[in-house]
Parts: C-alpha cells; sequence; structure tokens
C-alpha cells in the first residue's frame, strides 16, 4: 500500500514539474518582453503610460497585418539588430 502511495506521489511531483517548467519558460518570456520595452526607452518615452504602451503595440501588430509584413518587419529587425549590437558596444567600451 505505502509503495503505490510513494509511486503515485512521485507521479504527481513529475505531473506538477511539468506544469511548473511551462510556467517558468512563460514567465521568463514575459520578463524578456517587458526588458525589450524598457530597452526601447517605450516607459520613459511615455511617462509609464501602459495605455499609450499597449496603444503602440496594437499599432504594430495592425501593421504587420496588412500587405507590408515582410518589409516593415526586416526594417524592424535590422533597427533591433543595431540597437542590440549598440548597447554592445556601449558595454564594452564602458569596461575598465
Amino acid at each position: 500500500m505505502q509503495a503505490r502511495n510513494r509511486v503515485q506521489a512521485k507521479r504527481a511531483r513529475h505531473d506538477a514539474r511539468g506544469w511548473q517548467v511551462k510556467r517558468r519558460e512563460r514567465t521568463r518570456q514575459l520578463i524578456e518582453l517587458g526588458g525589450l520595452i524598457a530597452k526601447a526607452d517605450l516607459v520613459e518615452l511615455t511617462g509609464d503610460d501602459c495605455a499609450a504602451i499597449l496603444g503602440l503595440l496594437v499599432e504594430a501588430a495592425a501593421t504587420l497585418r496588412g500587405e507590408a509584413r515582410e518589409q516593415q518587419l526586416m526594417l524592424w529587425r535590422r533597427r533591433g539588430q543595431r540597437a542590440f549590437a549598440d548597447d554592445l558596444s556601449a558595454d564594452a567600451t564602458s569596461r575598465p
């Protein structure tokens, strides 16, 4: 009887771990997305106005639903890559 309970408890822990892993992955993704919003200075530029930030994101989503989707994605991707590269360059020059 105890062995069966241990097996069931072990199975329950394993099932919970799968759920926890998915939750942690989702949490990490949300934190990274929030970091990107901060990195783009949207928090400061909007005065931390969540409605304005959401409006910007909704506008971007609408643009991606349009005919110029691929061109816009390419433009935004290049700008993002330059921003990441600029941050790396700034970090490298600020180190002693």
